[in-house]
């Protein structure tokens, strides 16, 4: 793995990377994230009691968005022919009366190309998360989103990948 930035030139400035060179290859990269809630606020989500509507399906479709429109979001990010994009959505409900309850979302983005797709499968989750709070902001203000991680990638020069925590 290198130490040197990849996106400054020799001059310390700025510009997209040139990937005309490499191989085309199949990669995929997954990648996670929690929103923390009450768990009076999970369960309104779960049983469908929200009066926005379905919380979980318009966060899986804001997901798919984003990871489409990632180039637009990120300076110097290629823009991608996505083959595949999944959101995971899976509640966790927690019994502690301490521990807060939460979601957690978790991307697969999949394609061909010359260059990884960590940060479509990480920008879906971001803003799944972010959908998610703004649903629910207004019954529950202490919502926390957290965790925002690449879980796994493969595919590439630099091979397969594997969050290991550092905890």
């Amino acid at each position: 793995m290198s130490d040197t930035l990849t996106h400054l030139n020799q001059k310390g400035e700025a510009y997209m990377v040139d990937v005309g060179s490499k191989e085309i290859t199949h990669r995929i990269a997954v990648a996670e994230g929690k929103v923390f809630m009450k768990t009076d606020t999970l369960d309104m989500i779960v049983e469908g009691r929200h009066k926005k509507g379905d919380v979980f399906a318009t966060c899986r479709i804001a997901g798919i968005m984003a990871a489409k429109r990632c180039s637009d979001l990120i300076p110097l990010c290629h823009s991608l022919n996505l083959s595949s994009v999944s959101v995971d959505i899976q509640p966790h409900k927690n019994t502690q009366q301490d521990e807060l309850s939460y979601v957690k979302i978790v991307s697969t983005c999949k394609l061909d190309a010359k260059t990884g797709v960590e940060m479509e499968a990480l920008t879906a989750v971001s803003v799944a998360c972010l959908t998610l709070y703004d649903m629910c902001k207004a019954v529950d203000k202490d919502m926390e989103i957290g965790e925002i991680r690449l879980m796994e990638k493969s595919g590439g020069r630099s091979g397969h990948y594997v969050y290991q925590s550092a905890k």
